[in-house]
């Protein structure tokens, strides 16, 4: 009987494993809004990105508004490898990073450990 529970347990885990790794999650999106020439995005760091998935206009000037919340050092630093941004995100405190839009593409973006992401669209 100790096996078949052990047996149950351990296959729960495995499961739940598969899932956390491989399974399809729901992520935060949004879609910038244009307001006279400009386009802005507030982007709450908690744990990862919210929102994760952000689309913006081509050729209309861009800035991402960071807020880490979370105190871990994995979060403390923004990553736009495609624009050469490695930025500093103070906790507590909005950071402004400008993006350029001039091209259209997806670009990812990444945590200083590159353990957590996210995805600008421009279209």
């Amino acid at each position: 009987m100790t096996r078949i529970i052990v047996l149950i347990i351990g296959l729960a885990i495995i499961g739940f494993i598969l899932w956390w790794f491989f399974g399809k999650h729901e992520v935060a999106q949004t879609t910038a809004t244009v307001n006279d020439d400009n386009q802005s995005v507030d982007v709450e760091v908690n744990g990862g990105y919210s929102p994760e998935v952000i689309t913006l206009k081509k050729g209309v000037p861009a800035v991402l508004n960071f807020t880490r919340k979370d105190a871990s050092s994995c979060l403390d630093r923004v990553v736009f490898s495609d624009f050469g941004i490695n930025q500093e995100l103070p906790q507590n405190e909005k950071q402004a990073i400008k993006i350029d839009t001039t091209k259209a593409g997806e670009y990812q973006w990444a945590c200083g450990m590159d353990m957590f992401h996210g995805k600008l669209i421009i279209k």
